[in-house]
């Protein structure tokens, strides 16, 4: 007897059952109140701008490239070649989606309009830039829902990421931390991954050594899972970046506003 022919439908069925199980155990995973996201988005503000309504279009000193928004979405101006993840075409892609009203010259496709932080500070009070202002100042929840998602499709490859025995344990790890101290644990993971990256990208490395969540999980090592291993092994790998960071970048500048920043984590005792 001649087997079935598989059906391709049912393949993609099945796919797509996969994908939309793993999103579901994510979304309970970061199962957050309205009021908790507001808290969260305020948290987020506060750590890049200090909740400063100027700071949401930035251009730090010693970057190639601004930051906006309560989160800091880095935007490459024309011609950069950065190892970084350029974020804020994909937040306007995202906005885009959610049909966020946009300034006429926006799109994901647009380039930074600033060349250099010297030009972007010489024009900080021209139309684009306000109109760039005045759009993030209006959609504080909608770059949260961006950042939450963006998470919620990492998680599972950052899992993949380790060897399939450990895949479980990890899973646990993440699922534990994230429900700590509520909302905390969230908070945690969240801004984490926001703040410094999932740690799978191979350009976003020093000397081979990456500085994302899942180099915080990895050093966590069989340690009891608590906010306070994260925040620890979250500082030692903040540290082990700024050991092997190009001595021209002085990221050792930035190292005490790191830990400060991890140390918000930790729930009032």
């Amino acid at each position: 007897m001649l087997a079935r022919p598989i059906s391709f439908k049912r393949i993609l069925g099945a796919f797509l059952a996969q994908i939309l199980s793993v999103e579901a155990a994510y979304s309970e995973m970061f199962d957050l109140t309205e009021s908790d996201k507001k808290w969260l988005g305020d948290r987020i503000f506060d750590n890049e701008c200090a909740g400063k309504f100027e700071c949401l279009t930035s251009w730090n000193a010693g970057e190639n490239f601004p930051s906006l928004g309560i989160g800091h979405f880095i935007w490459f101006p024309p011609g950069l070649d950065s190892p970084f993840e350029e974020t804020f075409p994909q937040l306007v892609q995202y906005f885009t989606n959610q049909e966020v009203p946009l300034p006429a010259w926006l799109d994901s496709k647009t380039d930074a309009p600033w060349h250099s932080r010297e030009y972007l500070y010489t024009n900080f009070y021209d139309e684009q830039t306000i109109q760039l202002r005045e759009l993030l100042k209006n959609t504080k929840s909608e770059q949260l829902d961006f950042i939450i998602q963006r998470l919620n499709q990492s998680l599972e490859q950052i899992i993949m990421s380790f060897p399939s025995r450990r895949h479980s344990v990890i899973r646990e790890k993440l699922s534990t931390i994230s429900q700590s101290h509520s909302p905390y644990g969230s908070y945690a993971i969240i801004d984490y991954v926001h703040f410094k990256g999932t740690g799978l990208s191979r350009t976003e490395r020093y000397q081979k050594h990456g500085w994302g969540l899942k180099q915080v999980i990895q050093e966590m090592g069989d340690s009891p899972t608590t906010i306070h291993s994260f925040v620890r092994s979250s500082k030692l790998v903040l540290n082990r970046r700024v050991e092997y960071s190009p001595e021209s970048r002085n990221e050792q500048r930035w190292l005490p506003g790191w830990h400060r920043r991890v140390e918000t984590y930790l729930p009032p005792q």
